[in-house]
């Protein structure tokens, strides 16, 4: 993971019974409301109800491209 002013690239191995789209569903709600209670005074910039904003890229990839998305997060400016 490499946070960025407008994304946050990470990757993650999930397993092959659980559904993509609910594994973002909950790091998403889950990070929103850690960020929210530990933040308050965010709350005041938000647009709307939603910390998050909507979407989300996902891709399947094999042992010789993981090594190099892990180089491509870890070398985000």
């Amino acid at each position: 993971m490499n946070i960025q002013p407008d994304h946050v690239p990470m990757l993650i191995q999930i397993h092959v019974r659980e559904s993509v789209a609910q594994v973002v569903q909950r790091l998403k709600g889950g990070t929103s409301k850690v960020i929210r209670e530990e933040f308050p005074g965010l709350e005041e910039f938000l647009w709307g109800d939603s910390f998050w904003a909507d979407g989300y890229f996902a891709e399947s990839v094999g042992q010789m491209e993981e090594e190099v998305i892990r180089r491509y997060i870890r070398e985000q400016p």
